[in-house]
């Protein structure tokens, strides 16, 4: 089979496209998948690099999410089958015209969802509904801030957001960005590029009758970190959900303690390993969301695999709104 391979650390155009043995027959609890699509994520970057939370034995394939369909399912896995169009998350290895996954993270394909949608579906959309639904405790009516409004995450916490009931300002760098954030739910929209985040998130919450956003969704860090941390309200939900700006932000304990803020993290991985329980119930809610028109996954490219380093120059340049993917037909 044809698969992206990682032979030693270091960046993606060191990636190499080669043929290899495909994955062993699914074993108990495990699912074999014959890929379509596979999503880019920036945690794959941090995994070619070796920066990652985990680091696998080289060389690897990487890849972290894939739609595709079951070739074969081992024993104990009961809800899917052969032939069904499933959306998986892995450890490793989307990046591969077959894959073998736990039966654990497969979850079925909305009905009428095509494939390159499906593909960068699983982690961005879980991620924003386990962090503003079991993290936030986000209510209807709050004032919701998404940071990178436009890109593979952010856009998905404006959908959830809104879904939730809760008003949403988004921020993200130029007017484009902006305006694909508006059209998929966002209230308010803040270019961090020409507007000073803390004093229009304040203008905006005085003109609702609040004091500062209730809840920030944050997967850039840095210096859109501390801004959000002046701007919130009494008892506000910070959650910290990645640093796309490079900067790992320290948090003021101090500020924390005045304004009785909560800083929460989010990483969706972790659930897969400690709470897999859950999983299924969210991807169950998430395809209600998406067949009742409440979610509408933006696919901003879908490149061959062949094409891995201008897909993955679209996400490190932040050149990309909603999700990139990778296909393998």
């Amino acid at each position: 089979m044809r698969a992206l391979q990682c032979a030693a650390w270091g960046k993606v155009d060191d990636l190499k496209l080669v043929e290899m043995p495909e994955p062993p027959a699914a074993g108990a609890g495990q699912v074999r998948i014959k890929v379509a699509a596979a999503g880019l994520n920036f945690a794959d970057t941090l995994m070619i690099a070796g920066q990652y939370q985990t680091k696998p034995p080289l060389p690897f394939v990487p890849g972290l999410e894939l739609a595709g369909t079951v070739i074969e399912t081992g024993p104990e896995v009961t809800h899917v089958k052969p032939g069904d169009r499933v959306m998986a998350t892995a450890d490793q290895g989307a990046f591969a015209e077959l894959a073998l996954v736990r039966g654990t993270d497969v979850f079925a394909v909305p009905a009428g969802m095509e494939w390159p949608l499906a593909a960068g579906f699983p982690i961005a959309y879980a991620t924003s509904l386990g962090a503003l639904r079991w993290k936030a405790d986000l209510q209807p009516g709050e004032l919701l801030l998404v940071h990178g409004a436009a890109g593979g995450v952010g856009l998905t916490a404006v959908e959830i957001g809104k879904s939730m009931g809760a008003t949403v300002i988004a921020t993200a760098g130029g007017a484009e960005k902006l305006a694909i954030a508006k059209a998929h739910g966002a209230d308010y929209a803040i270019d961090y590029k020409s507007e000073d985040i803390r004093e229009r998130v304040k203008a905006i919450a005085a003109g609702l009758g609040k004091q500062g956003a209730d809840v920030v969704y944050d997967p850039v860090g840095g210096a859109v970190f501390e801004a959000s941390l002046r701007c919130v309200a009494w008892g506000a939900r910070l959650v910290v959900i990645g640093f796309a700006a490079g900067q790992v932000p320290q948090i003021p304990a101090n500020i924390l303690l005045v304004k009785n803020i909560d800083a929460l993290g989010f990483f969706f991985g972790s659930y897969r390993q400690h709470r897999p329980d859950l999983l299924q119930a969210c991807f169950r809610d998430l395809a209600g969301l998406y067949q009742a028109g409440k979610l509408k996954p933006h696919i901003s490219k879908a490149l061959p695999l062949e094409s891995f380093q201008e897909a993955f120059d679209l996400l490190i340049q932040r050149r990309s709104t909603g999700k990139v993917v990778l296909t393998m037909t």
